[in-house]
């Protein structure tokens, strides 16, 4: 599938209809553009460094310590979404993870993000690299497991303990371009010189890397399904620096692909970009459950460009955060009522919360959504 007449719609009766959807999960329902009470609201990195309950976890653990450790992992998760009070837990992982069991090592160094010691430039590279090891991942699933069983065996806590509702268990994993962004480049790029490179001028190392990821990706998204999650978010955080014309004949078919492999596992999916207004269309051909909008378009403007055939994620600013509490409640309202009570609108940010974000910022905008009834 190259073009995008191959990568269409997908037929009627795909779609997923989730148990924790049928059960009235706020979250589900709106991913799958059901009626809701009102729009459910979660945060990208919403367990992170903004967060002083997640620091005093850091003081004693670096980053991937608390991925690979699930009692840790299932922590941070679950006290970022008690402590907020929001509709959905996503789970606490890194995009990066496997790339250790495809044989890629990489390490975080301060100041400057991930590592890849020996990016791939290749063919051969791209060939050497496995696809039978997922199994050594699996301690995403267990704290998967492990926040699953807390939110089913206790009463929500927190801003939402009264509302009567299943809060929803996020997985996810990165998308095939950005995971092979970050193989080749070797490290955080302004312009992935090295990664175009590769896409437009070895038409044999792309497709396999490709084909590799996408086996590695749906086999750690059904790990995680098995574990409990209700819906997989799948970050493409970097496919903002193609062009549309590059997005349909290298990345729109690897996607899709990937993304009914997770649906076939019975979870609607979130497809989640960065500077993405010219990639909507495209994107929407993946067949994605729901769109994530960054801040740069506005929400009801990308919604009707999609025909709301999609449901949609977003779109605050994070920046916004730090604005006095009248603007922020402006920007809010603003996002509500493009949103209209239209049936698939979950509220979120653009991006993930930066680190010294204020936290009474982040629960004014969970308490202005719960008050709005929208």
């Amino acid at each position: 599938m190259t073009t995008a007449e191959q990568t269409a719609d997908p037929p009627a009766g795909f779609k997923p209809v989730t148990a924790a959807g049928a059960n009235g999960s706020r979250f589900v329902r709106a991913c799958l553009r059901l009626p809701v009470d009102r729009t459910p609201v979660w945060f990208l990195r919403q367990a992170g460094r903004y967060m002083p309950e997640y620091m005093a976890v850091r003081k004693h653990h670096s980053l991937l310590d608390i991925c690979r450790t699930p009692d840790i992992a299932a922590e941070v998760t679950i006290t970022a979404a008690e402590r907020l009070g929001v509709d959905a837990a996503i789970i606490f992982a890194d995009l990066l993870l496997p790339f250790t069991p495809m044989g890629l090592d990489f390490e975080f160094v301060a100041n400057e993000g991930p590592i890849v010691h020996a990016p791939i430039r290749t063919a051969a590279q791209a060939r050497a690299l496995r696809t039978d090891s997922t199994d050594d991942l699996r301690y995403v699933a267990r704290a998967i497991e492990q926040v699953a069983a807390h939110f089913n065996a206790r009463p929500r806590t927190g801003a939402g303990a009264s509302e009567p509702d299943t809060l929803g268990i996020i997985g996810f994993c990165g998308a095939p371009f950005t995971l092979a962004s970050y193989m080749i480049e070797g490290a955080s790029s302004r312009n992935y010189i090295e990664t175009k490179r590769l896409m437009y001028g070895d038409g044999e190392a792309w497709p396999i890397l490709m084909e590799k990821l996408i086996t590695v990706l749906a086999d750690f998204a059904a790990q995680q399904v098995e574990a409990g999650a209700d819906v997989i978010q799948v970050f493409d955080s970097w496919v903002g620096a193609l062009s549309p014309t590059d997005y349909r004949q290298y990345v729109l078919a690897p996607t899709t692909e990937l993304i009914r492999r997770i649906q076939a596992l019975g979870v609607p999916v979130i497809y989640f970009g960065v500077d993405t207004a010219s990639l909507l269309p495209a994107m929407r051909e993946t067949g994605a459950d729901v769109l994530g909008l960054d801040w740069r378009t506005p929400l009801d403007q990308a919604w009707r460009a999609l025909n709301y055939s999609t449901a949609v994620q977003g779109n605050l600013d994070p920046i916004t955060l730090f604005a006095p509490e009248r603007v922020l409640h402006a920007r809010v309202a603003e996002i509500l009522a493009a949103a209209a009570g239209r049936p698939g609108h979950i509220f979120n940010l653009g991006h993930g919360i930066v680190p010294t974000t204020p936290v009474e910022a982040v629960l004014q905008v969970v308490h202005q959504i719960k008050r709005s009834g929208n």
